[in-house]
């Protein structure tokens, strides 16, 4: 004999005396009368999906095709990133190269003193 469930798997007589009907619990969910249509409701959805797969044939060559088929996508997407990788590197190269030569050719403040060595600098009076 098949016990009559909610829909959170409880018997009613799980629930205690709570009162009200369900919807009126939960806000939702259904009258207890309902509950028996839910077997039937999930066991002739259960039959009309078996019925729609069964008659589901794939082509005998359609792994293949797929896996063929992703395969080229996968190759193209490497390519792609191979592509785009160079690219970018030749671009940060480029405006590398760029940069360093818009530097000024005079020595600059910093070499102002190169006539000096380190040795001389360290004589002095003392």
């Amino acid at each position: 004999m098949e016990q009559e469930r909610t829909e959170r798997g409880l018997a009613p007589e799980d629930l205690g005396d709570v009162g009200g009907t369900e919807r009126e619990r939960t806000g939702r969910g259904r009258a207890p009368q309902d509950l028996g249509d839910v077997g039937r409701t999930e066991r002739e959805l259960r039959e009309a999906l078996e019925a729609l797969a069964g008659g589901v044939r794939a082509a005998p060559d359609a792994y293949r095709t797929a896996r063929g088929e992703w395969l080229r996508r996968e190759r193209r997407r490497r390519l792609v990133l191979a592509v785009l990788i160079a690219v970018v590197f030749t671009l940060a190269t480029l405006i590398g190269l760029w940069v360093l030569n818009q530097a000024p050719a005079d020595p600059g403040v910093i070499f102002s003193g190169a006539g000096r060595t380190v040795a001389s600098a360290g004589e002095g009076p003392g």
